[in-house]
């Protein structure tokens, strides 16, 4: 880490140029959420075939990420950042191109390259930065501006399919992506650590291992023979014990196994990926629903998820208090229930019901889900010592996509998996969804006790001061 301190400007400035790539970001995806359908139409489609387009890009973002601790501490974090930065404007405009699947498929995986080295080199920057009492703080500042993507995202969406062409959906990107280059060439920090020789074998069985399980996702979607899931599922796990059995031996693996041995790290972790499978669904699954079930334009579905992020930003502003007076514990676990109870409620309404009986309960599940993703993006690092920043940080970012990646995966194979049951559904196709979203819920409540592992006086190193 380097010994110069960063100047004011910079302390003001950097949250800003992270919060520009997570903008960017979360604008993409959440504009892709509500076009689905109309993309699905104009390049002949089934909607709910399109998850390629969303899990090519997360499994990218996966399976890239570890590397980008690596680079960054290597090359530094100024030219990786920039570097992303360019390479995720390029994938946009590839994506505006497409003009099949299969294309878009592919401009969605360069997308991912960028992606993957964008977020989490910016998040080292900060953290290399800001002391640890001033780190929440700075991330939950870099969050807020950000937050602004969701919002637009749905609405954006939904007037350039009604009233433009979906292509333009990607073509937003630059400008912003512009912006950053610019804010970084200036501001950004250049840390740079003393490197030792990568770890390609380990890089490269934990790559095999990820997409050996993506995989299994995908197909258990697509087809009724269980055979070839079943052993794609057992050799991905086979590769994850192989790096288990690597990382032991290897003087610097890319992912230390003594990682695993701070226990707040575990745990969020864990409560990262399990939590994250039931909450990454609902914002591709209310937008199709809408659309599919209601009959209602892209524009209207976006209008409807879209006040779901002003309450998210809403809730940053509460965050810090709420961890300062029940601790991460308390927050997580109780936290945890009442989204997973949400999303259960989303089942309540028929598709004889106002669709506007969705929008409180969204409302409500925007202000939880920004308590939650911040407080377990900062418990996950608040006892990691500075050697392991880049990998411990490199590996929260990675298992938060795997998460987002089988979240979305999960929900539309429990989705297929009700559309087919027709005795089931009795003649109304809605009921595939209100059931999804019963299954989806009650794993969220499950995996609020994973948090249960925590102590009430961890993260006490993270208030503010």
């Amino acid at each position: 880490m380097s010994e110069i301190k960063p100047s004011e400007s910079v302390k003001k400035i950097l949250p800003f140029i992270l919060a520009t790539a997570i903008f960017m970001q979360m604008l993409d995806s959440t504009i892709l959420n509500t076009s689905l359908p109309s993309i699905a139409r104009d390049l002949q489609e089934s909607p709910l075939n399109m998850q390629n387009a969303i899990v090519s890009y997360v499994l990218t973002l996966a399976l890239f990420m570890p590397v980008s601790g690596f680079l960054a501490d290597k090359f530094g974090t100024k030219r990786i950042f920039i570097f992303s930065l360019i390479l995720f404007s390029i994938g946009s405009l590839f994506c505006s191109l497409s003009q099949d699947l299969t294309q878009l498929v592919i401009s969605r995986v360069i997308q991912g390259v960028g992606g993957s080295l964008m977020t989490p080199v910016g998040k080292l920057a900060l953290i290399k930065t800001f002391d640890k009492n001033e780190l929440l703080k700075a991330m939950n500042y870099a969050i807020v501006p950000a937050l602004i993507g969701p919002i637009l995202g749905p609405v954006i969406g939904g007037y350039i399919v009604d009233y433009l062409s979906w292509h333009w959906i990607f073509l937003i990107n630059i400008p912003i992506g512009v912006l950053g280059i610019i804010l970084s060439i200036r501001f950004m920090p250049n840390y740079k650590s003393p490197v030792i020789d990568f770890d390609l074998k380990g890089f490269l069985i934990f790559a095999a291992a990820s997409l050996l399980l993506s995989i299994s996702l995908e197909l258990l979607g697509n087809t009724s023979n269980i055979t070839p899931i079943l052993l794609i599922v057992m050799l991905g796990f086979l590769m994850l014990y192989y790096y288990f059995k690597h990382a032991k031996t290897d003087n610097n693996p890319i992912f230390p196994l003594n990682l695993f041995q701070v226990r707040t790290f575990r745990v969020g972790i864990l409560g990262n990926l399990a939590t994250r499978l039931g909450i990454s669904s609902v914002p591709l699954l209310v937008p199709l629903m809408i659309q599919m079930s209601y009959g209602r334009s892209a524009l209207t579905s976006g209008w409807i998820v879209a006040p779901m992020a002003l309450t998210a930003m809403f809730g940053k502003s509460f965050v810090i208090g709420i961890l300062d007076r029940f601790g991460y514990r308390k927050t997580l676990m109780t936290n945890t229930f009442i989204i997973g109870i949400l999303i259960c409620c989303l089942a309540i309404p028929t598709v004889h019901s106002s669709i506007y009986w969705f929008v409180p309960i969204l409302l409500a599940m925007g202000f939880f889900n920004s308590i939650q993703f911040t407080s377990m993006n900062t418990i996950s690092i608040a006892d990691l010592r500075s050697y392991h920043t880049s990998s411990g940080n490199s590996l929260v970012s990675v298992n938060q996509q795997f998460a987002v990646g089988f979240g979305v995966s999960f929900g539309l194979v429990v989705l297929k998996l009700f559309e087919g049951d027709t005795t089931l559904l009795h003649n109304e196709a809605h009921n595939a969804f209100r059931y999804t979203f019963l299954i989806v819920g009650f794993l969220t409540i499950l995996s609020g006790f994973v948090f249960r592992r925590l102590h009430a006086s961890d993260g006490e190193n993270m208030k503010s001061a």
